[in-house]
């Protein structure tokens, strides 16, 4: 049986879904409250929704910035596939 399918969203449909400013987006990606996006080319970047989803839904319920890190490093490390 084959894994699902994770759509990649570009930063326009990323900047909708959390309502940030671009320059907001990044400097949340350099605290380690927004996981990194994955390279789809030379000058092409996006996020599996799965990501974006999981931080809207944290964000909802009112996270900690300490919460939104340890939910990052945990959707990093399974984008890596170490868990």
């Amino acid at each position: 049986m084959g894994a699902v399918m994770d759509r990649i969203l570009r930063f326009p449909e990323v900047k909708r879904a959390l309502g940030l400013s671009r320059s907001t987006v990044y400097a949340q990606i350099d605290a380690g409250l927004m996981p990194r996006p994955v390279s789809l080319g030379a000058r092409a970047v996006g996020w599996p929704e799965s990501s974006i989803s999981a931080i809207v839904a944290a964000r909802v319920r009112g996270a900690s910035d300490a919460e939104l890190r340890e939910l990052v490093a945990a959707l990093d490390r399974k984008r890596l596939g170490a868990v």
